[in-house]
């Protein structure tokens, strides 16, 4: 079977072709495209090239990579309409989400090249002078998933580069082509081997982290992989920072407008159809206020147009792949059978694709898988809660701690909930607002380590102290 869109693998600076891997649209629910299926020669080849160009890369002048990187940034803008076609294509997504992604990429070049890595000064007296350096580790593998595969391959490569490492990135098997047309676009704005894209199924991203050559592993994507890659890196003690899946919740108290707080818990829960590590979850909301807010976030839902990505009309594509439909309605049915009540959606679209309606749950029995795992998709349960010990202990009953957010006017109550809450970030009256100069972790299985920001360009380095006697 042919296709129009063939793209090949960066290995050592080169194109690297073949098929193998197989494409869905998840809009038609059909195949529309093959990626290459790297073997473990080409993966070889890939760390090998990584490697043996990692100490020119890391020899230049820091400042010579910030002028790569904002390179980069210029060129992945200059194809930022074609990336994101083809990223609509594989991940489903309107286009103008696409967009804002490859934009907001391309743009993260440019401000992970601002940042320093100076060395500090641990002790200076008369008789000794103790620095403390940060140095590169390596080879990086970089494992990224399919909701976001243009940023969060950016949110490694970036900090990864700067830092003198280089970087074999392995995007999902199920977005691997906006990846792939990324590292085309960007591998001749860089020496060969200092970025390399491969792309196969998890097996490949099995063999990357246990490989000799690969230093330290950058995993954005389940607990299950996570668990994983991190069982696999510590046979050999490289270093791994996982980012993992989140069951963020929203705690509502009664002193909010709630007009505004039913616009932005839409916005945050179902952004990419709810595919996004860090979207809202699941909403605890004061019973004063819990029906009402429901019943506003129900008529929201009901409004969403939900279609192609492709169609400038659409507000909310569908799921990538298939499995997350399945998982989603699951979930819903448990939540009915439980007593929820779904105020909105509840079903699979009767169309060819991945569409589901966004789906609003109110009150679901505690302890529902709704409640308590990560849907990863267009449905969120609304429940009611009536003090704060009941709402942080609801909020704080899941295995997940990646983000939480507080929503009242009450300063002092903000802050007192978010220091209970069991998180690596907390949001007050906003969520979901990750920035490149902010770190972002999670704690428990949401994952180890942070990236973003000054502490996630310090991630891809180790610690070197040169201490000097001078007496």
């Amino acid at each position: 079977m042919g296709f129009d869109l063939v793209l090949g693998m960066t290995v050592g600076g080169k194109s690297v072709g073949g098929t193998g891997l197989p494409v869905v649209d998840p809009a038609t629910g059909e195949t529309f495209a093959e990626a290459p299926l790297a073997s473990e020669a080409v993966l070889d080849e890939a760390l090998r090239s990584a490697r043996s160009s990692q100490p020119a890369w890391a020899a230049q002048p820091i400042d010579e990579r910030r002028s790569v990187l904002v390179e980069l940034g210029e060129g992945l803008a200059a194809r930022a309409d074609e990336v994101a076609t083809v990223l609509t294509r594989e991940n489903g997504k309107p286009l103008r989400e696409a967009m804002d992604e490859v934009t907001l990429a391309a743009q993260w070049f440019g401000w992970i090249a601002g940042l320093e890595l100076e060395a500090a000064i641990a002790r200076k007296t008369p008789d000794s002078y103790v620095r403390m350096l940060r140095v590169p580790l390596g080879v990086v593998g970089a494992i990224t998933p399919w909701n976001y595969p243009i940023i969060l391959a950016v949110v490694k490569i970036a900090p990864a580069l700067l830092a003198g490492n280089t970087v074999v990135l392995k995007p999902s098997p199920h977005a691997p082509l906006s990846p792939l047309l990324m590292g085309e676009t960007l591998a001749p704005l860089l020496p060969a081997g200092v970025l390399n894209v491969l792309s196969g199924g998890d097996t490949l991203g099995e063999r990357l982290v246990s490989h000799g050559f690969c230093d330290m592993v950058s995993l954005t994507g389940s607990v299950s992989a996570g668990r994983s890659a991190a069982v696999s890196a510590a046979r050999d003690l490289k270093k791994a920072i996982l980012e993992l899946g989140g069951n963020d919740a929203a705690i509502v108290f009664p002193d909010v407008d709630i007009d505004g707080v039913a616009e932005a818990l839409f916005a945050a829960a179902f952004v990419n159809a709810g595919q996004f590590c860090a979207a809202v979850k699941r909403v605890y909301a004061h019973k004063s206020i819990a029906r009402s807010l429901a019943d506003r976030l129900a008529m929201r839902a009901d409004a969403t147009i939900v279609g192609n990505g492709l169609d400038a009309r659409t507000q909310m594509g569908p799921l990538t792949i298939e499995g997350q439909v399945l998982r989603v309605d699951a979930l819903v049915a448990t939540a009915r059978s439980a007593g929820g009540q779904v105020l909105a959606g509840g079903y699979r679209i009767d169309a060819p694709g991945f569409f589901y309606r966004p789906t609003i749950v109110f009150e679901p029995s505690t302890n529902t898988a709704l409640e308590v795992t990560e849907q990863f998709g267009p449905a969120l349960p609304v429940m009611e809660f009536v003090d704060l010990d009941e709402a942080v202990s609801r909020a704080n009953a899941t295995s997940y701690g990646l983000g939480a957010s507080v929503w009242t006017g009450n300063g002092a109550l903000a802050q007192k909930v978010a220091s209970r809450l069991k998180v690596g970030t907390v949001w007050v009256n906003t969520h979901g607002e990750l920035s490149h100069d902010v770190p972002f972790g999670g704690v428990k299985s949401s994952g180890m380590g942070v990236e973003y920001g000054q502490l996630g360009l310090e991630e891809f380095t180790q610690l070197k102290v040169v201490s000097e006697r001078l007496h």
